[in-house]
C-alpha cells in the first residue's frame, strides 16, 4: 500500500522554516495530500517532487493552469469540477482522484452516479489516470459496522472500474485491514497520536513528534481557601505552591482544559489549576519542591500525551494540534 504520508520514528532536526516537516519525511513519503492549491505550490517551491493531491479539488477553472504546470493531482467530487475538466485544453492529461460518497454524505458522487462520472472523465481525453477514493465517517469507532458497510458500498460502486484505490484514513489503517488499498491517507497518526478511543491497543506505541513547552516565570505560596484566576474556579484545599507559566489559549492551548489538565514540570507530572487565560496559566507545584523559576513545563509531548489534554478539553487531538501557532512548534 502506498502512503500519502506515514509516521516516522527517527529524530527530526529542529527546523522552523516553511515546509520543514514535508522535507523531513521526503525520503519515506510516497506523496502528499493538501487542502488547497496554495499549499501544493508551497510544497513544490520547497523542492518537494513527489505526487501532491488536492483533497478538496479545484474551486475555479483558473486553477487548472497551475495544477498542470506543477503536475499536481486533484480530487473530483461533483459535477461542476467534472465540467471544468471537460472544458479544459491541457497540454498533458491530468491525474484525478474520483471521490465516492459511500455514506459520509459530505462530498463525492453517489454510488448510482459513480460509474457514469468515471466514464465521463475518461471520455474527455483530458484524464490519464483515475484513483478511486472515499472517506470514512466512523472508522475511529471500530466496534460499529459503519466502516464495513462503506467498504462494501465502495467496492460495489467501483466494480469493473480500473485504477488505484484510496480509502483508508488513520483509524482504518489501524483497525480495518480490508481498507488497505494502493494509497493510504494517514493523518493524526503522523503526529504520534491515536485516533482511537482508550482501550484499543492498535493505537499504542506511537511516538509523539510534537512537544509544546514553556517555562515557569512566577511562583507564589497561597494558603488554603484561596481562589485562583478568572472566575475563581479553583480554590486551594491546602497550602499551595503555584507556578505561573507562559502559555494560554492564544498560543493554542485549549481554554476548556483548565483545572485538572495534566502538565509535566521538569519531567514530573502535575496539573493545571484555575482557568486557562490568553497568555498564561497556573500549575500546581506543591509536590514539586525542586521546581521553580525557569523550570521547563511540557504541555504535551513525551510525558503528557496530547490525547490526554484533548480529553480534558472535551475535544480531539486533531483540533489541539492544529491550534498551535507555528512559532511555538518543536518537532522531534
Amino acid at each position: 500500500m502506498a502512503v500519502v504520508l506515514w509516521p516516522w520514528s527517527k529524530p527530526m532536526p529542529m527546523d522552523t522554516t516553511p515546509c520543514a516537516v514535508p522535507r523531513a519525511v521526503a525520503d519515506v513519503a510516497d506523496g502528499y495530500a493538501v487542502a488547497c492549491p496554495e499549499e501544493a505550490l508551497e510544497l513544490r517551491a520547497a523542492g518537494i517532487s513527489q505526487p501532491i493531491v488536492l483533497l478538496e479539488g479545484l474551486f475555479e477553472p483558473a486553477e487548472l493552469a497551475e495544477v498542470e504546470r506543477h503536475d499536481i493531482w486533484f480530487v473530483v467530487q461533483n459535477d461542476a469540477q467534472l465540467a471544468m475538466i471537460a472544458a479544459a485544453r491541457p497540454a498533458k492529461p491530468y491525474t484525478v482522484w474520483l471521490k465516492l460518497d459511500s455514506g459520509m454524505h459530505r462530498a463525492g458522487f453517489f454510488p448510482h452516479d459513480y460509474a457514469a462520472a468515471y466514464q465521463r472523465l475518461m471520455a474527455t481525453s483530458n484524464v490519464a489516470r483515475i484513483v478511486k477514493m472515499t472517506h470514512f465517517a466512523r472508522a475511529d469507532e471500530p466496534a460499529l459496522p459503519c466502516t464495513q458497510a462503506q467498504v462494501e458500498t465502495f467496492d460495489a460502486a467501483c466494480r469493473g472500474l480500473e485504477g488505484d484505490e484510496s480509502i483508508a484514513n488513520s483509524a482504518a489503517i489501524l483497525c480495518h485491514e480490508r481498507t488497505h488499498r494502493q494509497w493510504g491517507r494517514p493523518g493524526i497518526i503522523l503526529y504520534g497520536a491515536s485516533p482511537l478511543p482508550q482501550g484499543y491497543s492498535q493505537g499504542d506505541g506511537f511516538l509523539p513528534v510534537m512537544r509544546l513547552t514553556t517555562r515557569v516565570f512566577g511562583v507564589r505560596e497561597l494558603a488554603a481557601g484561596e481562589a485562583i484566576g478568572y472566575g475563581g474556579t479553583f480554590v486551594t484545599q491546602r497550602p499551595t505552591r503555584v507556578g505561573l507559566i507562559a502559555c494560554g489559549y492564544a498560543d493554542g492551548y485549549p481554554r476548556l482544559a483548565s483545572t485538572g489538565s495534566p502538565v509535566a514540570v521538569n519531567g514530573q507530572r502535575t496539573q493545571v489549576i484555575g482557568r486557562v487565560a490568553m497568555d498564561m496559566m497556573t500549575v500546581d507545584l506543591t509536590d514539586l519542591p525542586s521546581a521553580g523559576l525557569g523550570s521547563e513545563v511540557e504541555l504535551w509531548g513525551d510525558t503528557v500525551h496530547v490525547n490526554e489534554v484533548a480529553a480534558e478539553a472535551g475535544t480531539i487531538a486533531y483540533e489541539v494540534l492544529c491550534n498551535v501557532k507555528r512559532a511555538h512548534m518543536q518537532f522531534e
